[in-house]
């Protein structure tokens, strides 16, 4: 399917074929979506409604049909079961958007405004029909007069050159979008969007391409619409700051989406319950049927031995507790049978592994350090176990380049690295290695461990890949080639945690991963014996490591 930039209307006017807003009464509502791509199922049993005060995050891994149920909400993609009443002007940004030679930001300003400029023609019209006193003509200015008040006609340019000016977003209106990069052309489709204020709004990761002033504005911007709204998004920022209610797609012990309301706090500490009954209910049967298995064995083996009666005991009672014997092994074995486990297994959780390196032993030592026309400001660092540093700069200023210097990949220009012989240095850089695409995920992991084992003269046991909870049983069966970016994320920090490192190099660490798993692993690196050093962009990370030291990178323009 093709992805477009696309306004629904959904309410029209028996007037003038297009929408009228239905302010409060605006909603789009989901019942029981079921829907299957290919041999997949991807939403299961999903009941939503978007309403007019909706500020409704939808939330999972990737891969769980968060994009696709924005598609079934706003019309562009059909359930296999189900059904989605819509009522009230609906816009819709996706994350890829396509640009026409015929275009010009003008063009695309005049089609998100469109309901609104035919409100005021027809509101002009309306209006010289009156001054000529044709019949039926007070009726048509009033009609028409309302539908301009509701879209609030008369301001849509000035809302849509405030938005591209809030987003820093191209305002050329003869410029045409297929000359502008790909983040200027998404700005300016998303400020048309913000300009056109529908009453819903359904975004798929709207901060992405954003810097931080335009991300404050989006910010801002969404939490004072008068409409509803549905995103998409792994900013975790954005959905502490703007979300009211979730409704989370990944796996559940019923196998059906969990709404929680309260915001992003309740939605972590709900999902956290859940997770936590729902592991205890697998355990519980899991108990049952070991005790069940346990039973049946005991039964056999009677059955095997220990019913023989002693010699000189008549033929009679042989028979008897022969026949006793038997029947208890037939219960037990048709107990055992019977029991079922209905609970499905639940999903892994991050088990990030004890670190062994010392508070306070050196690691590494970094003593002016530049590197030409990418790392401008001289860097030296003494780093000791424990040690906690983050990386700032604008786009480069160097982080990358820093982390890589740090890690031995990169050879600096001026100044020089000290490893401690023993220490172990491992980066979870912004590119995946290159695999072999034909292998397994349990492949690469297990040539990773030996190749560390045989380059090491001091070994420490590496977390078996099954025991990170990073991928599951049947990811690792995966060949690399055919993984998503979220699971090769992970298989690359399952690779640097399988080096219990001494310090721990993180390079938007963020990138791909799920927001569940980004909050378990922020948690691991508050408490992890490792040193660490993180380069990041993400706005909750620096918030949730604001009490870290910061290292602030200035780019070439600042050096000089």
């Amino acid at each position: 399917m093709q992805n477009t930039y696309r306004i629904k209307n959904t309410q029209p006017s028996a007037a003038s074929g297009t929408a009228l807003p239905a302010g409060n009464a605006a909603h789009i509502r989901a019942e029981d979506i079921h829907l299957t791509l290919g041999d997949r199922p991807v939403l299961t049993g999903v009941d939503v409604t978007v309403s007019a005060q909706s500020r409704l995050a939808i939330v999972g891994e990737n891969g769980r049909g968060k994009s696709t149920l924005l598609h079934v909400l706003a019309g562009l993609l059909a359930p296999d079961r189900g059904t989605v009443s819509r009522v009230g002007t609906l816009a819709v940004v996706e994350q890829e958007l396509e640009s026409r030679d015929d275009q010009t930001v003008g063009s695309l300003i005049a089609q998100s405004l469109q309901d609104s400029l035919e409100a005021l023609a027809e509101l002009d019209r309306a209006t010289a029909a009156l001054a000529e006193g044709q019949d039926g003509a007070d009726e048509a200015y009033a009609e028409a007069l309302e539908r301009a008040a509701g879209l609030d006609a008369w301001d849509a340019e000035r809302r849509v050159d405030i938005a591209l000016a809030g987003l820093d977003a191209c305002a050329d209106r003869n410029r045409a979008p297929s000359t502008l990069s790909v983040g200027q052309r998404y700005r300016v489709r998303l400020a048309c969007v913000l300009g056109a204020e529908p009453d819903l709004m359904l975004l798929d990761e709207p901060t992405n391409h954003l810097d931080a002033q335009s991300l404050t504005f989006l910010t801002e911007r969404l939490r004072s619409l008068r409409g509803g709204l549905a995103v998409v998004t792994h900013d975790r920022a954005l959905l502490r700051d703007l979300a009211t209610s979730f409704l989370d797609l990944d796996p559940s012990e019923d196998g059906r989406p969990r709404l929680y309301a309260g915001g992003y706090e309740a939605w972590v500490q709900g999902r956290q319950r859940d997770r936590a009954r729902w592991e205890q209910d697998y355990a519980d049967q899991q108990a049952e049927r070991a005790q069940l298995a346990a039973a049946a064995e005991e039964a056999r083996g009677r059955l095997q031995s220990g019913w023989r009666p002693e010699k000189g005991h008549g033929k009679h009672q042989r028979a008897t507790r022969a026949g006793g014997v038997v029947q208890a092994f037939k219960r037990r074995q048709e107990a055992l049978e019977a029991h079922v486990i209905t609970v499905p297994e639940p999903p892994l959780s991050l088990a990030w592994p004890a670190a062994s390196t010392r508070a306070g032993r050196p690691v590494l030592t970094c003593d002016g350090v530049t590197v030409q026309g990418r790392l401008h400001t001289a860097v030296s660092l003494d780093v000791e176990g424990g040690d906690r540093l983050v990386v700032t700069g604008a786009n480069g200023a160097g982080k990358s380049t820093l982390l890589g210097v740090l890690a031995g990949q990169i050879a600096p220009t001026s100044g020089r690295v000290d490893v401690h012989p023993t220490a172990r240095v491992v980066l979870l850089s912004q590119e995946t290695p290159a695999w072999d695409p034909e292998r397994t995920a349990y492949e690469v992991y297990d040539r990773h461990v030996s190749a560390m084992h045989a380059r090491r003269a001091e070994r420490r046991d590496p977390v078996p890949l099954s025991g990170t909870g990073l991928l599951d049983s049947r990811t690792q069966r995966t060949p690399v080639g055919r993984m998503s970016q979220g699971q090769r994320r992970r298989l690359h920090l399952a690779l640097c945690l399988a080096e219990r490192p001494d310090l721990l190099l993180l390079d938007e660490p963020t990138n791909h991963l799920s927001v569940s798993l980004v909050d378990e692993m922020t948690q691991a690196l508050r408490s992890t014996g490792s040193a660490v050093v993180v380069a990041t962009h993400d706005r909750q990370m620096l918030r949730d490591l604001a009490v870290w030291p910061a290292l602030r990178l200035s780019s070439g323009e600042e050096a000089e």
